[in-house]
């Protein structure tokens, strides 16, 4: 996908996927007063069609769609697009949190919401550099940050332990970025949203523990002895240096 220029929310794509039909209406209809591009879709097969055909920068997608559910949308979707997710849900549990981040959404939100709200979100993620990485500086290309066995690539967006790559989302890779450019300084939650999501980020700050728990998963990160990502309890985390 390619950041689209222009002022305000000019040029960027959204596909909203609802099956209820009015909802999917008001939030297009204020992601259109945003000037998005905006396509709808009321059921998952159509939804990933229309992913496939118009490449959108954001996805505001159901989790309760019938048949194909807004879980395996979002799994499907992460095989060929790295559009950001704004996973809908009307259960407000922790699970329901997780699973739905794990399969590759960037961010949540409960029904019934503010659709104001929710274009907030929308506007601050889009607002995340694309040519510079949470944590990194614009200039010549920098090594690789090492930690032990593990390797960031901040240039290449590539991650590896032991020379193995590790698959992760954007904004996972963003979370161990904005760590590891400041090995063994602590950061809160609020300061990786505003490193991660912007400064104007209005959602929850457990949205961090969630993806720092899927990214301890994928690099073998052990919570009760982790070797990467440490927690310090009452104010954030900090990067270890993976002995």
């Amino acid at each position: 996908m390619t950041a689209h220029q222009g002022g305000g929310s000019a040029g960027y794509r959204a596909l909203v996927v609802d099956d209820e039909v009015p909802l999917a209406g008001v939030v297009a209809s204020y992601l259109k007063r945003e000037h998005f591009e905006v396509s709808t879709a009321h059921n998952g097969h159509h939804a990933l069609a229309l992913a496939w055909e118009n490449d959108p920068d954001v996805v505001v997608l159901d989790l309760a769609l019938p048949g194909l559910d807004g879980l395996e949308v979002c799994r499907q979707l992460r095989t060929f697009s790295d559009a950001y997710v704004v996973m809908l849900t009307a259960r407000d549990t922790e699970m329901d949190t997780i699973v739905g981040l794990s399969v590759g959404a960037d961010d949540y939100v409960t029904k019934p919401f503010s659709p104001r709200e929710l274009v907030a979100r929308i506007r601050a993620m889009l607002r995340r550099p694309r040519s510079v990485t949470p944590g990194s500086e614009v200039g010549p290309a920098q090594p690789p940050r090492v930690f032990g066995p593990l390797r960031v690539d901040v240039a290449g967006r590539q991650v590896f332990i032991d020379d193995d790559p590790i698959m992760l989302t954007r904004t996972e890779f963003d979370v161990l970025a904005a760590l590891s450019a400041r090995p063994g300084v602590v950061l809160s939650r609020r300061q990786l949203l505003d490193a991660v999501w912007t400064h104007d980020y209005v959602g929850n700050e457990h949205l961090v523990d969630v993806h720092i728990g899927h990214l301890r998963r994928k690099l073998g990160d052990d919570p009760a002895a982790p070797r990467f990502v440490i927690t310090v309890r009452g104010v954030g985390y900090r990067m270890g240096d993976g002995q």
